[in-house]
């Protein structure tokens, strides 16, 4: 390889992977000789690349932690993994990837050669997630970094956007914040047309396109980005007050529930109780209680017992249907909270603790009980 630029920065992606390389290796890599090798590590250490040499007859070399990050060198492979992993964390939400992310991935957009972003946009369609986003909406990922760019460069920004009840209509603002609430992405910005700040579900945004005008930022609302997306979404939904407590450790119960149901806490050796305020739809809830995997009770609110009823008897009529089309019957065991009883056969009413529920399924003082 005779050209020095380009092997250098050959030489620099070698370096970017976590090992120690021997200089015949690197030599036989580039095809030059150790010398040229060791002329071209000088060459990385007068740029500011921290290159460790070890001593040796066969010595070698590798990259390791400076003051500043050097640029990131990566093949083609290597950015085209990159590149559709964090597409595929930003369309679908995932709990964790937050506005750099996207920035990210609209930065490595930007530099990509088009053989490659074709290889990228090839891949993310043909491909499926085996799961949603635990009950949000999906959202294009080149949307979001569209979004991002504009926020970085301070660039208007030209959308289409569709309301709640379904209202249509255009939107040319000044976007500040991408926020994730890790089911949901969401723009702040101010809109232009109404002289307000506003905030924008992006699964419900389309079109986006930066106008090219740059505007001068104002000071945000109080309480910042995220504090703005929240005071929104506790004016346009109601939230609930839960309590919910689980026959399991309470280490159990949080690993599998969302983080954004919060934490529960110890009530005894082997039980828990979670007292939490959420804006989700409770028929979400009442699936995301279920999948926890442990018997639990609900004492509040009477709305999410309801949909624990509505939930329970799908399932079981599910169960039925399979057991009429010549499927193997279910098995299930009672269905009483610690004390209670289940009439014979075990498959009796949902009971509250110590006694028995009344017809309709809903156990004593209005609480549901289930075991999973």
């Amino acid at each position: 390889m005779t050209d020095t630029p380009a092997r250098l920065l050959t030489l620099l992606s070698l370096l970017q992977t976590p090992r120690e390389w021997p200089g015949a290796e690197l030599a036989e890599r580039l095809g030059v000789s150790r010398r040229t090798v060791r002329r071209d590590i000088d060459r990385l250490r007068e740029l500011g690349y921290p290159v460790q040499a070890s001593r040796g007859a066969d010595g070698g070399y590798r990259l390791i932690a400076g003051k500043a990050m050097p640029p990131l060198v990566l093949d083609d492979e290597e950015a085209v993994a990159i590149a559709v992993g964090l597409m595929a964390g930003a369309g679908h939400a995932v709990e964790g990837v937050e506005e750099a992310a996207v920035r990210a991935l609209a930065k490595l957009e930007q530099v990509l050669p088009s053989r490659l972003r074709h290889r990228v946009t090839s891949l993310q369609a043909a491909t499926l997630p085996l799961v949603g986003g635990e009950g949000g909406d999906t959202v294009d990922p080149r949307t979001l970094t569209v979004m991002a760019a504009a926020v970085t460069g301070r660039e208007k920004l030209r959308f289409r956007y569709r309301s709640g009840d379904g209202t249509a209509s255009r939107r040319l603002t000044e976007p500040y914040r991408l926020v994730s609430t890790g089911r949901r992405w969401y723009l702040v910005a101010y809109d232009l047309d109404r002289a307000d700040w506003r905030t924008f579900r992006i699964d419900r945004v389309g079109a986006p396109e930066a106008t090219g005008g740059r505007f001068t930022p104002r000071e945000l609302p109080p309480g910042g980005a995220d504090g703005f997306v929240a005071r929104s979404l506790s004016r346009t939904r109601s939230e609930h007050r839960l309590d919910v407590t689980f026959q399991a450790p309470a280490h159990r119960v949080a690993a599998r529930l969302p983080r954004s149901l919060g934490v529960p806490e110890p009530d005894g050796a082997s039980a828990c109780r979670l007292r939490t305020t959420t804006a989700d739809a409770l028929e979400w809830v009442a699936a995301r209680l279920a999948l926890v995997g442990c018997e639990f009770t609900v004492h509040a609110p009477d709305a999410l017992i309801g949909r624990l009823d509505e939930l329970g008897a799908r399932l079981l009529r599910a169960a039925a249907d399979r057991t009429r089309d010549g499927g193997p019957a279910p098995v299930a065991g009672p269905r009483t909270a610690p004390g209670g009883t289940a009439p014979e056969g075990g498959t009796g009413p949902r009971t509250g603790p110590g006694g028995t529920a009344p017809e309709g399924g809903t156990g004593l003082n209005g609480e549901a009980t289930l075991k999973s």
